[in-house]
């Protein structure tokens, strides 16, 4: 009897040992989804560097404009990325596509394309269905200048390029890296380039661009 008893007390807590397992990994996994999108919800939007422009002038004004294309795509978030200065909006110096997705069980990515003929999809932000004229298979990667990024604790999603693979040559540059928190109401930016000696040869600074979401 005493035996019998043993067994049967074994088998339910190998069961609730078993069944506790599985629901924190489906737990984790839908965790780790809701987390994505809200990484995209918080990144999407308008943007502008404005304040912190007029408060400080090694800052300039600058207009950021992101918005979800190819949205048919359930495992990832694709962003069309478009950004100006406030004098100049229709002439975009930046335009990129990122790809948000999981990295891990924890982790998210952002890996960053560049667009065919870029010139032509400039103002294309306030009508993003016209990017399903393209494919993903269209664009071209920017290898090197994937930003990594994770939750923190007081929910903000922080991250940053890793090592020295990202490509720049603009003013002399060797490479880029890319600082950056994002929250429900701003995307701090930090983004320099230095050459091949490690001395910075473009971007702020001071530290990152202030892009209040509109």
């Amino acid at each position: 009897m005493k035996y019998q008893i043993l067994v049967l007390s074994l088998l339910l807590f190998a069961f609730t040992a078993t069944n506790w397992h599985c629901t924190g990994a489906k737990k984790g996994s839908a965790t780790a989804k809701n987390d994505l999108e809200l990484l995209a919800d918080y990144m999407i939007g308008d943007f502008s560097s404005q304040a912190q422009s007029q408060r400080d002038s090694a800052f300039f004004d600058i207009r950021l404009h992101i918005r979800p294309i190819w949205t048919a795509d359930k495992g990832s978030h694709w962003l069309y990325v478009e950004q100006a200065t406030a004098t100049a909006e229709s002439k975009p110096y930046r335009q990129r596509v990122y790809k948000l997705e999981k990295d891990g069980q924890d982790g998210f990515k952002s890996i960053v394309y560049t667009l065919p003929d870029q010139a032509n999809w400039a103002g294309k932000y306030k009508t993003p269905e016209v990017f399903n004229q393209l494919k993903p298979t269209d664009l071209s990667l920017r290898d090197g200048c994937t930003v990594f990024l994770k939750k923190q604790k007081d929910g903000t999603f922080t991250g940053a390029t890793q090592g020295t693979g990202c490509e720049s040559t603009l003013r002399g540059a060797k490479y880029a890296s890319s600082t950056v928190t994002i929250t429900p109401k701003m995307l701090l930016s930090w983004d320099q380039g230095f050459n091949e000696k490690g001395e910075q040869v473009w971007g702020a600074t001071k530290g990152g661009y202030e892009f209040i979401k509109m």
